[in-house]
C-alpha cells in the first residue's frame, strides 16, 4: 500500500506473483475501491485496507474501470462478505460482459491472439469462459464527476475494452489509467499490445488525457509514476 494523497492510496495486490494496484478513496464516511482483482483477491484486499487504516465495513462502491478478469474477479466475493448493499460502477459498452451477458473479450476468439489463448493455462481458460459476475448498479459515462473523494471524472479511454475508463481525481490531482497505460520504472508506456484488441483506439483514446492536468499517474500494471507525466503523457499521445 502506497499512499498517493489525503484518502487516496494504491494498493499493491500479490496473487502467485501477479502484481496490481488497485486504488482505494476514502474519507470519513465511506470508501471506494476502483477495481478488485483476480478471483480469490478479498483476503489480499483486506489486508491492503488495513495497512491504509480503513476498515473493509466502510466500503460502499466498487468502481470498475473495465471487463477484464485481473479488474472483476473479486467483485463476488467483496459483495458476498459485505454486510452491507455496495455499489457497483462501470461503463455501459462493458457492463453486458461484467453481469454475464456476452463472452469476456478476452475469451472471444474473434477478439484475442489464437497462440497466446492457446498458450494460457487450462484453468485460466475456464476461468476466462466462467467468469466471476456481479450486476453493475450504476452506469458511468464520458464526463460524469463521481461524488466521491472530492470529485472523480470519469474519462471514457476505449480501445484496450469497448467500455474501458480512466478515471481523474481532481483534488490531488491523480490519474487511475487502469490499463490506458503501463509503468514500469516510473516511465509511462502505452496499452500492452498483446492485451488489446483495438491498438489504434487506444492510442488515440491517450489525447484525451492532454486536457487534464495531472501530477500521479497509477497504473493497474506497472503502479506509480510521479515524474513530468504530462509530457509523458504528450509523447505517447502523439
Amino acid at each position: 500500500m502506497k499512499k498517493i494523497a489525503e484518502g487516496v492510496a494504491m494498493l499493491e495486490i500479490n496473487l502467485n506473483h501477479f502484481i496490481i494496484h488497485p486504488t482505494l478513496i476514502w474519507d470519513e464516511q465511506k470508501a471506494v475501491l476502483v477495481d478488485a482483482g483476480m478471483p480469490g483477491s478479498l483476503d489480499l484486499i483486506h489486508a491492503e485496507m488495513e495497512k491504509a487504516g480503513v476498515p473493509f465495513e466502510k466500503l460502499d462502491a466498487v468502481i470498475l474501470t473495465h471487463q477484464d478478469m485481473d479488474h472483476i474477479g473479486s467483485v463476488p466475493e467483496i459483495l458476498a462478505e459485505s454486510g452491507h448493499s455496495i455499489t457497483v460502477y462501470a461503463h455501459g459498452l462493458d457492463k453486458p460482459y461484467i453481469e454475464g451477458e456476452r463472452l469476456l473479450i478476452k475469451a472471444d476468439p474473434e477478439k484475442i491472439d489464437p497462440a497466446r489463448w492457446e498458450s494460457m493455462p487450462e484453468e485460466m481458460k475456464q476461468m476466462y469462459l466462467n467468469p466471476p459476475k456481479a450486476k453493475v448498479d450504476k452506469v458511468i459515462g464520458d464526463g460524469e464527476v463521481l461524488p466521491f473523494g472530492g470529485g472523480i471524472e470519469v474519462i471514457f479511454t476505449p480501445g484496450h475494452t469497448p467500455g474501458h475508463c480512466c478515471l481523474y481525481l481532481k483534488k490531488s490531482k491523480t490519474l487511475i489509467a487502469a490499463d490506458a497505460m503501463v509503468a514500469d520504472n516510473g516511465k509511462l508506456h502505452g496499452p500492452r499490445q498483446q492485451v488489446t484488441p483495438d491498438m489504434g483506439t487506444a492510442m488515440a483514446s491517450l489525447k484525451k488525457l492532454l486536457d487534464f492536468d495531472i501530477e500521479s499517474v497509477i497504473c493497474y500494471h506497472g503502479g506509480l509514476c510521479h515524474e513530468n507525466v504530462n509530457e509523458q503523457i504528450r509523447k505517447l499521445a502523439e
